[in-house]
């Protein structure tokens, strides 16, 4: 791969990955099945196919950081990538896989 696309890919990953935080950020502070319900019900509502095959990539590779407790800010991953909450993870199950 090129170094301005795998820049590109890491900057999309970043950006996947701080978006689906911030859900599970505002769902936080709900009861943990209540949170995982809504950070999924939220990316299947208004993420576009894309994003969410995005995600579930990202959730697939084992990020770095999945284990973090409810609750605690996301690790970094290694080489300072940004790292999905626990949250997300839960709730990645619950997320409608695109069409192929």
């Amino acid at each position: 791969m090129q170094p301005e696309l795998i820049d590109h890919h890491a900057e999309v990953r970043a950006r996947i990955i701080r978006m689906a935080n911030q859900i599970a950020t505002f769902f936080a502070s709900k009861p943990h099945d209540a949170g995982v319900a809504g950070v999924a019900q939220h990316i299947n509502d208004f993420w576009e196919p894309r994003m969410r095959a995005q995600l579930l990539e990202i959730v697939a590779e084992g990020d770095a950081a999945l284990s973090a407790p409810l609750g605690a800010p996301a690790l970094s991953a290694p080489l300072g990538a940004p790292a999905l909450s626990a949250l997300v993870r839960d709730a990645a199950p619950l997320v409608r896989r695109p069409a192929r």
